[in-house]
């Protein structure tokens, strides 16, 4: 059953301002407004919920393990789920799209509901609060966070939703989604640009973390700088981020990262990494988002070691041959994920995701999968144009990034070859993991499947002997080491080989 408003949304006059105003960007030195001066200039405070879990996902392609952490958190798959799309509808509408929601019960969930409406007046009243004093979770989908402020933001729904943390239930969403659940709205300005950032007036999110401000797609649409607008200009306010497929999950303080990519802290004044402003956490880390500390680092537990992985890569630094990544991971958790050799990169890019390193002859696991995987049907509301790809292997690698979340993996013009990056690798290892990624593929098919150590290797190489690139995984331990290089001399597989012996 959808519990959606017959009643069509009630307009605020911002909504309607004119493009000029809502381009307007706020001067650097500009006096903050009265919000965020009572918000944040008393110091800090106590962030995450007291009882229950926030669950801030960074948007894109989410991935089963995430979906299946949320309905847990939730309670399990019986337990009441609220799909709330607002964020997602950008015109008036009576009801909610008939796929709202459909992806919580395509994952597991049994028992999810639609809530939804435009009207405040709607959204004050108690029939329509009801059923979420029934609800272990509530999940705001991605679109444009300023529709979920407009719609519930002091009325009594809005209270409601900050029941559920309190009876011990989990408040999530993705894109926007994770946007409105800091105090802080970064891109909050009631227009399609999300470009803006920090727009007067409209800096409140829902607070489920508080003197906190949430950023998400940072990697995959190159977002990594905005947030210091943020801290630069509200040196108290924590800025945490997260990167497509990857989820902070928040028991009280302290926010265990889990996903397919990173996510980041911007902590005005505080520890960064080298040459960036923001630290790096990877899936397996956790933080304290009060004290603003590292609480662990997956690396932590790590049988590979930091030091030998300088040991193996050193040379590597060495500009002259071109630098090399390695990430190894195992059961979700990123023990390794560095760069040698790779000079600061552009918007402050990870030195893992970028440059690109061409990958050989892994790319006959992409065309492999591919020669198993339809190309999907135009779907939704009337014709969508076909997309044309400048050659079969381009078409491939588009067809395949879609649910992972790839996006730099790319055939460049006039090249034979696919280019990628261990992180994007990783995203695709982790599709393989799960079978429901590409339905009926037969994931063994491009590998070469032999024993190392005593279990089964699934492995490919750039060339025949193994040189330059290594993408090995070890199915029974979940686990994976990736190495690219461009030093065509560079021996990836006796290096994975060596890894995998400290790994296993």
């Amino acid at each position: 059953m959808k519990l959606n408003s017959g009643l069509l949304a009630v307009s605020i006059a911002i909504a309607l301002a004119s493009p000029a105003i809502l381009a307007a960007q706020p001067e650097p030195d500009a006096a903050p407004t009265p919000f965020v001066a009572e918000l944040f200039g008393t110091g800090s405070v106590k962030v995450g919920p007291a009882h229950g879990t926030v669950f801030a996902v960074g948007g894109g392609s989410i991935g089963q393990p995430l979906y299946e952490a949320f309905i847990e958190a939730a309670g399990g798959p019986d337990a009441l789920i609220l799909d709330v799309p607002n964020n997602s509808i950008g015109k008036p509408m009576s009801t909610a799209p008939e796929s709202s929601g459909e992806a919580w019960r395509k994952h597991g969930a049994r028992n999810v509901q639609v809530l939804f409406t435009q009207s405040r007046e709607v959204a004050d009243s108690d029939a329509f609060v009801a059923i979420i004093k029934q609800a272990k979770g509530i999940w705001f989908e991605g679109g444009r966070q300023y529709r979920v402020m407009e719609a519930y933001a002091g009325t009594k729904t809005e209270r409601a939703f900050s029941e559920v943390l309190e009876r011990g239930g989990v408040i999530g969403g993705s894109s926007a989604g994770m946007a409105v659940l800091g105090d802080f709205l970064v891109r909050g300005a009631p227009s399609e640009d999300n470009y803006i950032l920090d727009y007067p007036g409209f800096e409140k999110g829902l607070g489920y973390l508080r003197n906190t401000a949430t950023d998400m797609h940072v990697v995959a649409r190159e977002r990594l700088p905005d947030l210091t607008t943020v801290t630069a200009r509200y040196p108290k306010v924590l800025g945490i981020s997260a990167d497509e497929g990857t989820a902070w999950v928040v028991h009280g303080d302290v926010g265990r990262i889990i996903g397919r990519s990173k996510a980041f802290v911007y902590n005005r004044g505080g520890l960064t990494d080298p040459d960036v402003p923001y630290l790096t956490l990877y899936p397996g880390d956790t933080y304290n988002l009060y004290t603003r500390q590292v609480v662990s680092r997956a690396a932590d537990r790590s049988p590979v070691k930091e030091q030998f992985i300088a040991s193996l890569f050193k040379k590597y630094d060495a500009p002259e041959l071109g630098g090399a990544t390695v990430l190894v991971a195992e059961n979700g958790d990123v023990f390794v994920d560095h760069s040698f050799g790779i000079p600061r990169q552009e918007r402050y890019m990870p030195r893992t995701t970028s440059p690109q390193f061409p990958i050989g002859d892994i790319q006959k696991v992409f065309t492999s999968l591919c020669s198993q995987v339809p190309a999907e049907a135009p779907t939704g509301e009337g014709e969508k144009r076909p997309v044309f790809h400048s050659s079969p292997l381009e078409a491939c690698v588009a067809r395949l990034s879609g649910p992972v979340g790839m996006h730099k993996t790319t055939v460049p013009p006039g090249s034979h070859e696919i280019v990628s990056d261990v992180d994007e690798l990783y995203r695709f290892e982790l599709g393989l993991e799960d079978s429901s990624t590409w339905p009926k593929a037969e994931y063994s098919k491009g590998w070469t499947v032999d024993t190392f150590d005593g279990v089964q290797r699934v492995a490919a190489y750039a060339t025949k002997t193994g040189e330059r690139a290594a993408f090995v995984r070890i199915p029974s331990r979940h686990a994976t080491v990736i190495i690219l290089a461009n030093d065509p001399h560079a021996d990836a597989r006796a290096m994975s080989e060596r890894i995998l012996e400290k790994l296993l």
